[in-house]
């Protein structure tokens, strides 16, 4: 049933799962859903300081890194840094809770151990320095903005497994501190998706673990447009923990769309496996190519992602070698011009040419026929035995 935003995050906090895991491509609309579900939970109240400095809800987006910004030097060019705007987040974690060393050690995890974060006294800014091995130190430099979005992560991630430790202690007089007592949920929303596979696989494994590991009752959002660590997570939540009490029936497993009328869709995933990423978007095709559809540049980006992931499969050096072979360079130079000037998720809007619509539709029969895809239930689904 079609939504508003605020209805899907009303249904979100009507869940009572401990982990809600959501796929949705990008641009659909995930951190304005984590924005809407912290309104819900900790809504606002100007009248009342005592309400607002109660800590309900933590959350991990793209407003979690604006709170760390570069200074280049631009005038000499030499001392880089990272600056942090300390708020109530960022001060408990780096200044009352000392967790400088837990952050080192999770940013190190998913670069490099030679990569080292330096924080001034008071916690405001960090400098990089990267090790050589020798006795020539080192001068601080500007990492890359994939290591960037590791550090913030490594100290969101601090933060959190700090607060699941100290939730944990079941009586609310034995903790080291009584701040996150009101805690009822933490949404992160695609916390480092510039990895690379082995580290991102690290990482939903490592999330995954600190989750099941909870005992108190917080509850979980997880959303993310990458389709591997949708389905680590899908995994690694299907598997039960007995020393934590969590059981795979505490996880509901769904996907988040946005509609053409601007409502979105949150579908459960109730299938016990994870979904193939490649079979989706041929799903999204079949839809695209009805009647009723409407085709637009991005779905050229969807067939060639398919194409890209069955020539992997199917051991073929160039996905254009699963074209039809007629005319095989025309329909190449075709999807690789449209699928270069499109974007990938639902926000395009331009209508592309009639022509290219039948093109699309012609190829997308052609791929399910060559290769035996078939509709089961209005799902895609491979026939293994495929002519290839």
């Amino acid at each position: 049933m079609a939504q508003s935003l605020t209805e899907i995050a009303q249904s979100l906090k009507d869940s009572n799962k401990k982990v809600q895991l959501i796929y949705a491509f990008n641009g659909t609309g995930k951190t304005r859903l984590s924005r809407e579900f912290k309104k819900l939970i900790a809504p606002k109240n100007p009248e009342s300081d005592e309400e607002e400095s109660k800590v309900k809800i933590m959350y991990y987006n793209a407003f979690t890194e604006d709170l760390f910004y570069w200074d280049n030097d631009l005038d000499n060019d030499v001392d880089r840094k990272l600056k942090i705007q300390l708020n109530a987040y960022t001060k408990w974690v780096l200044v009352e809770q000392g967790q400088e060393p837990n952050i080192t050690t999770h940013f190190q995890r998913y670069t490099s151990d030679k990569l080292t974060p330096h924080f001034n006294e008071d916690f405001s800014e960090v400098r990089f320095s990267f090790e050589r091995g020798d006795d020539s130190g080192s001068d601080f430099v500007k990492i890359s903005k994939g290591e960037e979005s590791c550090f913030i992560w490594s100290v969101f991630y601090s933060l959190l497994e700090q607060t699941i430790n100290v939730l944990n202690v079941a009586e609310e007089a034995d903790r080291e501190t009584n701040q996150f007592n009101d805690l009822q949920y933490v949404f992160i929303d695609d916390p480092v998706s510039s990895l690379d596979d082995t580290h991102l696989i690290e990482l939903a494994v490592n999330i995954a673990e600190l989750i099941k590991s909870n005992q108190s009752d917080l509850k979980f959002v997880i959303t993310t447009h990458n389709p591997l660590f949708y389905n680590v997570l899908f995994n690694e939540f299907n598997n039960a923990d007995s020393s934590s009490g969590y059981k795979v029936k505490h996880c509901a497993k769904r996907r988040f769309e946005k509609l053409e009328d601007g409502t979105f869709l949150l579908s459960d995933q109730s299938s016990d496996s994870p979904f193939s990423y490649h079979l989706f978007l041929l799903s999204e095709l079949d839809k695209a190519i009805l009647p009723s559809g409407n085709i637009q540049k991005y779905h050229f980006n969807f067939l060639r992602n398919v194409l890209e992931k069955m020539s992997t499969f199917l051991g073929y050096n160039k996905w254009r070698d699963l074209l039809p072979e007629e005319s095989r360079e025309a329909y190449y130079n075709r999807i690789i011009n449209l699928s270069s000037h499109g974007k990938f998720s639902g926000e395009e809007t331009s209508i592309i040419h009639d022509n290219d619509k039948r093109v699309l539709e012609y190829l997308v029969k052609q791929i399910k026929t060559n290769y035996r895809f078939k509709s089961n239930n209005d799902q895609i689904v491979e026939v293994h035995n495929a002519t290839v």
